[in-house]
């Protein structure tokens, strides 16, 4: 068992999603108490029941919601901030409300929760937020320019949230999945990969979460090597680097999620 997150109060959001089960699964396997949030009611209470934890059904658009979460996970020592909309597709595809809503899912839901919680946090010198990024906020992929604003977003924010909150006690950390099979959106849109394009599971992203909590680590990726290095290149000649990927089949494998994620906004 890990002794930085046994008997911890531990809050996943998303905790309905594939992923979020690999993470809650993980968390309580290692002796955290758990709360769970999702909007879908039926799947939240069996992992509940499975897993002893406290749910709330919660759709954190809703700023009503949002506030009747906060009510009930105040005195939370871990964060997972799990929950996202895909926000696939051309910009101008979206009406103004649903950018709103995937900014809100997204990046703002993380931003206020992480307000909320973390002055109690400080005043007990430990805790520990961790955001779910994902390699789209290190690298710009074709038709993901909403997606890509949220990810870069919370990257942003995470890294300096973990600056202003150095010798507090209170850890910051951001993980940035790659292609991630058997569950998560590219598993749910059914998107063909790439001859040579490697995955990773979600048990993989569930480790990096206990990981990164238990060392206050920075950031961590999971994913292959080739695509961790594609995404630090990303970030240093980002015109090449758009080059390589659109020969590679980006566009493809975006457009492909585009579709099998359009109802999902």
């Amino acid at each position: 068992m890990s002794d930085t997150v046994r008997n911890r109060l531990a809050v996943v959001t998303g905790a309905t999603g594939g992923l979020g089960h690999a993470i809650a699964r993980r968390l309580a396997a290692d002796g955290a108490r758990l709360v769970l949030t999702g909007r879908q009611p039926e799947v939240l209470e069996r992992l509940g029941k499975e897993l002893g934890a406290t749910t709330v059904v919660c759709d954190l658009a809703r700023r009503d919601h949002l506030a009747a979460l906060l009510d009930v996970v105040a005195d939370a020592d871990i964060l997972v901030s799990n929950a996202a909309l895909p926000g696939t597709g051309p910009l101008d595809d979206f009406t103004v409300e649903e950018i709103d809503r995937a900014l809100d899912v997204n990046l703002r839901a993380p931003i206020v929760l992480a307000h909320e919680l973390m002055p109690r946090m400080v005043s007990r010198g430990s805790g520990h937020l961790l955001f779910m990024s994902s390699l789209a906020g290190k690298a710009a992929t074709p038709r993901t320019a909403l997606y890509n604003a949220s990810k870069f977003g919370l990257r942003g924010f995470s890294s300096a949230l973990r600056a202003d909150l150095r010798g507090t006690g209170v850890g910051v950390s951001t993980i940035f999945p790659g292609f991630i099979r058997d569950a998560g959106m590219f598993h749910e849109a059914e998107v063909k990969l790439p001859p040579g394009v490697g995955t990773r599971t979600p048990e993989h992203v569930a480790r990096a979460v206990v990981t990164a909590i238990e060392g206050n680590r920075g950031e961590l990726d999971v994913a292959p090597l080739p695509l961790r290095a594609s995404a630090t290149f990303a970030s240093l000649a980002p015109e090449l680097a758009g080059s390589f990927a659109r020969r590679l089949g980006a566009e493809d494998i975006s457009r492909q999620l585009q579709e099998g994620q359009s109802d999902k906004r």
